[in-house]
């Protein structure tokens, strides 16, 4: 239909045209992108202190020691520009604490009074280590703030002297530099390419040249695996090619890793490379990664699953072969939990990958009604939330635009009709589109067979014809002649059913016969 061409524009699938009939959505549902920030944090805040020490107002007006009061940001001030060591340690202090309290720090008074180059110095005392790690606790978390905040630590010069203290031989100091580095990465593809320019990503990965991970802190290594993340995160631009290269081997040993968050910021990376076009996802798939991804898939953790889940989902935005390497590890083995997960976000990701993957070669969705995937997809037509059931609705399109006759037959046979024309139903015009193209690729391969007119019965009988005919009216022009459409080509006729047209009824459903293969499709 040539009204639907800008629409199958919207598919992803480098070198075919919109006279074809395949497409991936480029940027699909952008609430499947952006939901919960990624579910990743990209930048933190270190508000944990040490025991001994209060963080918070009440605490630290603690009766018994003048040491805990709180320093105003001119006290800070003095106390920073005195010249003396002790006193200029005491107002760092002074001020990583106001910028650890839970509620409102005073980031930007903070900035005001021109405080950030005299930290930035303070990075560099190596005689002093003190200094040094309240400097970079109190900059990393000027750097958790707005990109404002951030480019302000930037702009004072903090990413060189951050990495020359990611190898300081104090593991706390290492630790807050590589914080702070995560955070300005994390602001965006500008400062991004900036931490890398300036040559992080070396020191980063040296600090993991480790024979066994285990050796390290766990919340040692998970720092590095989420600053590493950041430096994957955030497109237009994309991360330099090389230093994703430089990066790859590292990512891989931290997805064989035991610990869950690690896991889980490694599949976030893997999630955010594979994010872009078909060679950025080449590289990922030309790793062997694939298998990796699936284990972790059916690992049963909130936290990996969805990660492991979107990077899945982005190699299939990719090429047939890149789908390929998805299916071959195994992956549609998972999707019968994976669509009846708990969580609505699950099922959702999970019908946007399969709608990909129906997107593909028939061979493909071959390989999905194998899996006995078929009945897994109309029950989430029937009963997913609403933005599951659009992503199951461009899965069963998908799936008629590129099957062969015998599995759209065996679609309709799976009881797919009736919800599908329930959900005609819908607000959402482009989704009543979709559907209408569904319908309409059904009635061809019905047509190819000579077997429309029974369908026709079967959409009436489950008050699918009322449905269509009601839409004559939308207000959307091309839903309106998408259905004038159908109704013209397949229900104008007045009433010239004859009883040798009507399917012969079987105990399973209808009877229809096809007169290439001569073989019963019993509907």
């Amino acid at each position: 239909m040539a009204e639907n061409v800008p629409r199958l524009n919207k598919f992803k699938n480098k070198g075919k045209d919109a006279g074809e009939l395949r497409r991936r959505r480029v940027e699909v549902n952008v609430e499947l992108r952006k939901a919960k920030k990624d579910d990743q944090m990209f930048k933190r805040r270190n508000v944990a202190a040490f025991p001994e020490e209060a963080t918070s107002p009440l605490q630290e007006k603690n009766q018994n020691s003048q040491t805990f009061k709180q320093w105003t940001v001119e006290e800070i001030l003095t106390g920073v520009n005195s010249g003396i060591v002790e006193s200029q340690l005491q107002a760092t202090q002074a001020a990583r604490k106001l910028l650890s309290r839970e509620r409102h720090p005073p980031i930007d008074q903070i900035i005001s009074a021109g405080l950030i180059p005299k930290f930035v110095a303070f990075l560099g005392l190596t005689n002093c280590p003190q200094i040094q790690f309240e400097a970079s606790w109190a900059l990393t978390n000027i750097a958790s703030g707005t990109s404002d905040q951030t480019g302000a630590v930037v702009g004072g010069g903090a990413i060189p002297a951050f990495i020359n203290l990611v190898t300081s031989p104090h593991q706390h100091i290492s630790e807050q530099a590589v914080w702070a580095l995560g955070n300005i990465a994390g602001d965006g593809s500008a400062l991004r390419d900036k931490v890398i320019k300036h040559g992080a990503v070396a020191p980063l990965l040296s600090l993991l040249a480790v024979p066994d991970l285990s050796v390290l802190a766990p919340g040692y290594l998970r720092n590095v695996t989420w600053t590493l993340s950041n430096l994957c995160r955030n497109k237009n631009p994309s991360p330099p090619i090389a230093a994703i290269q430089e990066i790859l081997p590292t990512l891989i040993r931290l997805l064989h890793h035991d610990d869950k968050e690690v896991l889980a910021d490694a599949c976030w990376a893997v999630s955010y490379l594979t994010d872009g076009s078909n060679d950025r996802i080449d590289v990922v798939v030309q790793t062997g990664l694939c298998s990796r991804l699936v284990k972790l898939l059916g690992s049963g953790e909130l936290s990996v699953i969805t990660p492991s889940l979107r990077a899945l989902g982005n190699i299939v935005t990719g090429t047939d072969e890149q789908t390929q390497a998805v299916l071959d590890a195994g992956a549609l083995s998972l999707f019968p939990q994976l669509l009846r997960h708990n969580k609505a976000n699950i099922q959702k990701e999970a019908a946007w990958t399969l709608s990909n993957i129906t997107a593909g070669r028939d061979a493909q969705i071959q390989e999905v009604i194998n899996a006995g995937l078929v009945p897994h997809m109309v029950d989430v037509l029937v009963r997913g939330d609403y933005k599951t059931q659009k992503e199951a609705v461009w899965a069963i399109t998908n799936f008629t635009s590129g099957g062969t006759v015998e599995q759209v037959v065996y679609l309709v046979q799976a009881n797919v009709l009736e919800p599908l024309l329930v959900l005609l139903s819908s607000k959402d015009s482009k989704t009543v589109l979709v559907i209408l193209d569904a319908i309409t690729n059904i009635f061809l391969a019905g047509d190819k067979i000579g077997e429309s007119d029974k369908l026709c019965l079967m959409v009436e009988e489950c008050g699918g014809l009322d449905r269509i005919e009601a839409l004559q009216c939308h207000e959307n022009e091309m839903v309106y002649k998408a259905a004038l459409n159908l109704i013209e080509k397949y229900f104008s006729g007045e009433e010239q059913e004859v009883e040798s047209l009507a399917p012969e009824t079987t105990s399973d459903g209808y009877a229809f016969q096809t007169s290439e293969a001569q073989s019963t499709f019993n509907f």
